[in-house]
Order: structure tokens, then C-alpha cells, then sequence
């Protein structure tokens, strides 16, 4: 992709090892100074510490900006207490655009169980408390405080799932749009290039943010319903907050209109303000994400949090490469299809090689890769034709409850790319470490991609979600059925066996997610025990804004049929399923016991070969 520059475009900065404020975007007056900048162009402010790296949300959005011709500098986690903190680089010419970081700042700082997490790994030196509650509009508030008429832009994981009325678990209620509740003026959903670029040379352009209702992926705001006419109308905020049926109705509406090629706009009506969420952005080119991922990041945190040690974020996925967004798997309890949507868009191969050569230079390269993957892994090619032609289908799903006829389930170029990267000077090892789909791994049916897994990308264990076994949890996880989680244990224990190797699974799964009762947690730990697994992560559910299973949590339906679901919410219940998926420890003996008399499960009780707890 050809990338414009601007008159008064990115200061020629010297390379630098990485590790000099000069290989940094400007985050102070002294920065700008450097650069004989007088004033930015683009203002970003975000509740990450600044890690200039693309698994860094900011880092993509300012670096993708730049590349374009505009002054851009950033404030990261800035005191919300007061204003001077984002006065610091002074007005911008365009806009502010700003984001509560990687993560949901609710989820950021609450455990399920509504305490707050003692660490934060966005933050230096991973110190808890760095950021506000919905930091998206607690910063939009003091922008607002400073400059009122600047044009303001929200973005990120938090703005983009929480862009029409939604359910909030931690004030269990529902709350508006947060394009009303930050008094923005627009909002960017989804992964932001294309429409934060589009926003930046329109406004440069001289033209009026409150005229740009055109940009897909964008929502705005109005008090004319006849200004978007073409809209499908959701239930209005009013009703969706009152009525859990009309709820459920509206996140069906807008869950399959969430396509670029064939989705249409939606309207909702907030109460001061109606918003209307314009079609999704379109899928990137192959082009566009390698030009997106060949950026100058400095892959690195930025030189003041050195003497905190460094922001832990980073060591996950420094040395990891993303080979593609999009997932067509649409696990109930994830809210990636609605945020990177169903379509995949990937890098080239090149591209890849490229990025994994520049980490085999930096200076501590140990010989491994990390991880090589998207939000699924193995998910690197299109799902099918049709998707590239009209869109992911409204209705159906790729995998659920059981692998599409048009599915290409394929791993030969995934292989082929791996076997690359193996080959390279200086790489040791390289891993998968992003989750993996092991019903699509079944599907393929051509290549040795498990056999290629055990013998390569892996060292001693595979982590696997399988996430549950009992078929009505399942049904509302859209999650293979056991007897697919069975078949990929036995193969797996196979081949590690031809291999000669000792290799074992580490396997995730979600205590407490709608439609699980006792009985079915207890089919769940008697699994776990017939098959000698011993799972160390257990995660309770916990309601984000934007997944199928937070909507079914909320109103107790599912939105696609509209049938009760049973949902466990007490917390002595919730306690009691995630203490039978780890029976053994002896913390949880009492829960156990208590949830095998309820169950009904007194055989499941005393010293037997069967037995979970004396």
C-alpha cells in the first residue's frame, strides 16, 4: 500500500536502538520541541502506558497516523483528578482521539467477583489503579473541561463493545451508548485504521465533524431520526433497560447486522440522542495489514517506565508476530466477532518473515518466537468464498454446532509459514501459543497439522479450552460437543506417543456461564477426573459488553430463539460449580461436598475409585 505524506508530515527521527525517547512518538512539550513541532495534529490519549508495539492498540493508531503525514503525539494513564495532565502537549489542530487501552477498564480492574484486581499489567511496573472507572469517558470529560468544541473521537475495546445500549455487570444494569455518555462526537468501532485515518484528513481537510456521518465503523450522533433513514431501528434504550425481552431483541438485530459487505446501519434511540452505527469497516488487504504491521514501532516500553521495570504487558508479546485478524468461531462468551468481526484478514507471508527476522535482531533475542497466531490461531485462511464475496452468512455459523459443508478447513499454508519461520538464523523454537481450534483441526482432514503441532510448536504441554462437556452448556458456549473434546484427546495422546514424546494438556475452562446448573458442573468435574486432567486456571464467568453469553446472563433468553436459559447467579452456587472443576484441592472440600448433596451426587461422596471428595 502507497502511504501519503503531508506537507507538514512525521519528523525525520535518526533510528535508534529502540531505547531513546527519539525512537518514541512525543509524549511532552520537551518531545515536540525535539521535533520543532508547535502543535500536534492529532492528540491520542490512552489508559495503557505507551508501549510502542502493534499488540498496543495506541501504538498502531498513532504509528498508522503518522506513516500518514500527521503530528501525533500521546498521553498515556494521565491523573483523571485533574486537567494539567492532558494539557501537557496543549491543544491539538484536528481532534483528540482516546481510548481506555487493550482492555475494558471495567474488566481491567474488577475481578468477576467485583474485587479489585491487586495488578495491572498495562500499567509500569504492573501497579493496579492507574486508570479510572470507564476511563473513556471519565478522559472525555476532561477534554471536554479543557477545549469543549475540539472534535473528540472514542475508540478502543471498551468504546467499540460499548457503542449502542448495553448490559454493564458491575452496576448489573444497562447503560447507554458511550458515544452519549462521553459527549463525543464520534465514535470508532472495531480495529480503527481505516476510519481514524479517514476522520484525520477530512478534518484537515476542513471539514466539519459533525457532517462526517458517512465513515463505515463509525457511530454518531443525532436528534433527526429522518437523518439516517436507511437504518434498521433497534428497541430504544428505554426499552431495552426496562424490558429483558426487547434486550435480547435488540442484540439479535444488531448481532447479524455486524458484517462490512452485507450489514446494514442501525439506529437507537438513547433518550437526549438518537445513534446511529454505520456499517463496519471493510476488511483490510493483505496490503494494508502489512503495511499496518511494517510500521517503525520501537518495540519497546517507553523510556520513562524504566525505572518502574518496564510495563509487563509486553513480555507476552514482544517477541509474537500476529499473522491475521478476524474469527469465524464465535465462541458464545467472546465478543471478537463483533469487535474484529467473522471475515479474516491476513498478512503475507513475507510480511511475517520480515517482522520475524527484525526480532531475531534485537538485542534480547533468545532464539524463540513466542507465538504465531491471530485470535485463533489456526484460523489463517478465509472460512470460505462466500465470506470474501457477500460476507460471513446472517444466521449460521462456520462451526457450530458443527463444521459447515462450504467450511475450507486447511492448515497447508499455516505449515508452510511455520516451517519458514523454523528455518530462519537465530530462531531456536517458535511457538503457538494463541488459542487453537481443535474441531477446525479435526475438519482438516488433508494435512498433518496436530503431528507438525507436537513435534515443533510446542514444549511439554498444549493449552486448550474446551471450555465444558455438558451438551446444554455447550449449546450456549456455540462450542463443540464432548464427543469432539474426546476424539482430539485421543488423538492427541497418539501422536505424542509415535513421537516418543511426553507432552501433556494444560485445558481451560468457565465455571458458572449461562445455562450450567449443578448437574452439569458435576458431568464437567467428572470428566475432568476420568481423563486425568487437572485444570490449574479455572475462570468464573464474567459479562463483558458485546458477547452472546453476557446478553443470555442479563435477560435469561437466547436472543436467537428467544427460549429461557437457566443462569446461575448466586454467589454461593457460582462458588460451589467452580470448586467441583478443581475437587482435588482440599480448599475447596466443603464447597464440593455441598454441591454434590444438592446435586443429588452422594455416590460422588467417600473413598471410591469414583469418588471427588471423602
Amino acid at each position: 500500500m502507497k502511504i501519503r505524506k503531508r506537507g507538514h508530515g512525521a519528523a525525520k527521527i535518526k533510528k535508534t536502538a529502540g531505547l531513546s525517547r527519539e525512537a518514541f512518538l512525543p509524549v511532552s512539550r520537551a518531545d515536540m520541541d525535539v521535533r520543532g513541532w508547535d502543535e500536534l495534529d492529532v492528540l491520542i490519549i490512552t489508559g495503557d502506558a505507551y508501549v510502542d508495539h502493534p499488540s498496543f492498540g495506541h501504538a498502531i493508531i498513532a504509528r498508522w497516523l503518522e506513516a500518514h503525514g500527521f503530528r501525533i503525539g500521546i498521553i498515556s494513564q494521565p491523573d483523571w483528578r485533574g486537567t494539567a495532565d492532558f494539557l501537557r502537549m496543549g491543544r491539538p489542530r484536528l481532534c483528540a482521539m482516546l481510548s481506555a487501552g487493550n482492555l475494558d477498564s471495567m474488566l481491567n480492574r474488577y475481578t468477576a467477583g467485583g474485587k479489585k484486581r491487586r495488578e495491572d499489567s498495562y500499567a509500569p511496573g504492573g501497579e493496579a489503579g492507574r486508570r479510572p472507572d470507564r476511563a473513556t469517558v471519565v478522559y472525555s470529560n476532561r477534554v471536554r473541561e479543557l477545549w469543549g468544541d475540539i472534535p473528540l473521537v472514542i475508540g478502543g475495546v471498551e468504546a467499540s463493545l460499548r457503542r449502542l445500549a448495553h448490559y454493564d455487570y458491575w452496576s448489573d444494569g444497562v447503560r447507554r451508548s458511550m458515544l452519549t455518555d462521553s459527549r463525543a462526537d464520534l465514535l470508532v468501532y472495531g480495529m480503527g485504521e481505516l476510519a481514524s485515518l479517514e476522520i484525520a484528513r477530512r478534518l484537515s481537510d476542513g471539514e466539519s465533524v459533525s457532517s462526517m456521518r458517512d465513515i463505515p465503523g463509525t457511530c454518531w450522533k443525532t436528534h433527526d431520526a429522518n437523518a439516517a433513514k436507511d437504518a434498521v431501528p433497534l428497541p430504544s434504550f428505554g426499552e431495552v433497560s426496562s424490558d429483558k425481552t426487547k434486550f435480547a431483541e435488540a442484540f439479535r438485530l444488531s448481532y447479524g447486522e455486524n458484517d462490512a459487505l452485507r450489514g446494514k446501519r442501525l439506529i437507537q434511540d438513547q433518550g437526549a440522542w438518537l445513534v446511529v452505527q454505520n456499517r463496519p469497516a471493510r476488511p483490510l488487504s493483505t496490503g494494508e495489514m502489512d503495511a499496518v504491521y511494517a510500521l517503525p514501532y520501537a518495540r519497546a516500553w517507553h523510556p520513562d517506565y524504566d525505572a518502574a521495570g518496564g510495563v509487563p504487558a509486553l513480555k507476552e508479546v514482544k517477541f509474537s508476530i500476529t499473522t491475521h485478524r478476524g474469527c469465524f468461531g464465535e465462541c458464545g462468551f467472546c465478543a471478537i466477532s463483533s469487535h474484529q468481526g467473522r471475515i479474516i484478514q491476513r498478512r503475507s507471508d513475507e510480511s511475517i518473515i520480515k517482522e520475524a527476522e527484525l526480532l531475531t535482531r534485537l538485542p534480547d533475542f533468545k532464539g524463540y518466537i513466542h507465538d504465531v497466531g491471530g485470535p485463533t490461531a489456526n484460523f489463517t485462511t478465509p472460512q470460505c468464498g462466500d465470506s470474501l464475496r457477500r460476507g460471513a452468512c446472517k444466521g449460521r455459523s462456520c462451526l457450530y454446532p458443527r463444521p459447515c459443508g462450504k467450511l475450507r478447513a486447511s492448515h497447508e499454508g499455516y505449515i508452510a509459514l511455520l516451517r519458514r519461520l523454523r528455518a530462519l538464523p537465530r530462531v531456536k523454537k517458535v511457538f503457538i501459543r494463541s488459542g487453537l481450534r481443535y474441531d477446525y483441526i479435526l475438519a482438516d482432514k488433508k494435512s498433518a497439522f496436530l503431528e507438525e503441532l507436537c513435534r515443533w510448536h510446542i514444549s511439554g504441554q498444549l493449552k486448550i479450552a474446551p471450555e465444558h462437556v455438558s451438551a446444554s452448556v455447550l449449546r450456549y458456549m456455540r462450542k463443540p460437543p464432548r464427543e469432539v473434546t474426546e476424539e482430539f484427546l485421543k488423538k492427541y495422546a497418539e501422536i505424542n506417543k509415535k513421537l516418543g514424546l511426553k507432552q501433556f494438556l494444560v485445558p481451560y475452562f468457565i465455571s458458572a456461564h449461562p445455562g450450567s446448573t449443578l448437574k452439569d458442573a458435576v458431568e464437567l468435574a467428572e470428566f475432568i477426573r476420568d481423563n486425568g486432567l487437572h485444570p490449574e486456571q479455572v475462570q468464573d464467568f464474567t459479562p463483558t459488553p458485546g458477547s452472546l453469553s453476557t446478553c443470555i446472563y442479563h435477560t435469561g433468553l437466547d436472543p436467537m430463539t428467544m427460549e429461557k436459559v437457566y443462569v446461575p447467579r448466586g454467589a454461593e452456587e457460582r462458588r460451589m460449580q467452580r470448586a467441583l472443576l478443581q475437587y482435588w484441592m482440599p480448599e475447596n472440600k466443603n464447597y464440593v461436598r455441598k454441591a454434590l448433596i444438592k446435586a443429588g451426587r452422594r455416590d460422588l461422596i467417600g473413598r471410591g475409585p469414583k469418588a471427588l471428595v471423602d
